[in-house]
């Protein structure tokens, strides 16, 4: 059956000479893959310049439900980004988060709450100038509320530890390792309140970016097994230094 829904892109893997499966996140359907024939030969309809990560798009599938790989008809950019393919902080932010959604989302089910974060997210980004540094930060935070492991935050204010394994907020220090110190702890309390308009408030020094980032992905290894390494976190921690 024709359908049409909205998607973003976050992967594509080689399949044959010309031809790729790309995977999409749908409003629709959740993530779901599409076979692309002759995606990347000259004569395609469907053209590879709308795959890139994390391009917002507008979908006409044909889906059947319980098939593993769908077809795709035809693939238009919905909201074409002015600034992320050419701001190094931007791009380098949207390959990094396409990486982790890649490996997070794994319902093929639509979840409209979620793509509506992940899309006007990225639309908000696209247009802003402020707090760009910060902003994978916020929205790995954020995404967590979606994905079941959203962190308690009852005595966020007051406690000197955040466990990563209950994750909630102690007063004290975990009999286990995977907790963080005081310092992150308020670091990453300051998020709870965070929004797309106070990303440049909440004022992190490189150093607290980089102290923040590798809390939040220790707790996402802990609640995601299949999480293993993120290839373009060096590069981003190169660009946001």
């Amino acid at each position: 059956m024709l359908e049409k829904t909205r998607g973003i892109f976050l992967r594509s893997i080689k399949y044959s000479e010309t031809s790729i499966i790309a995977v999409i996140y749908t409003e629709a359907y959740g993530r779901q893959s599409f076979m692309v024939n002759g995606a990347r030969s000259k004569k395609s309809i469907v053209k590879t310049v709308a795959f890139q990560p994390l391009y917002l798009l507008d979908l006409e599938i044909y889906y059947k439900p319980g098939r593993e790989i769908h077809r795709l008809k035809d693939v238009r950019i919905a909201n074409p980004f002015a600034t992320i393919p050419f701001d190094i902080r931007k791009s380098s932010e949207v390959m990094f988060l396409a990486e982790i959604l890649y490996k997070c989302l794994k319902e093929e089910e639509p979840n409209i709450g979620l793509f509506d974060f992940i899309y006007n997210s990225l639309s908000y980004l696209d247009l802003t100038d402020h707090g760009i540094s910060n902003f994978h930060l916020w929205f790995l935070f954020k995404l967590t509320q979606f994905l079941g492991i959203y962190p308690r935050g009852e005595n966020a204010l007051i406690s000197n530890f955040f466990d990563l394994q209950k994750a909630q907020f102690v007063s004290h220090e975990p009999v286990h390792n995977q907790f963080a110190d005081k310092q992150v702890t308020v670091l990453l309390s300051r998020l709870f309140e965070a929004d797309h308009a106070s990303l440049e408030k909440l004022d992190y020094s490189h150093g607290d970016r980089r102290l923040v980032l590798e809390k939040l992905l220790e707790y996402y290894r802990i609640h995601f097994d299949n999480l293993g390494e993120i290839r373009s976190l060096e590069v981003l921690k190169e660009v946001l230094k």
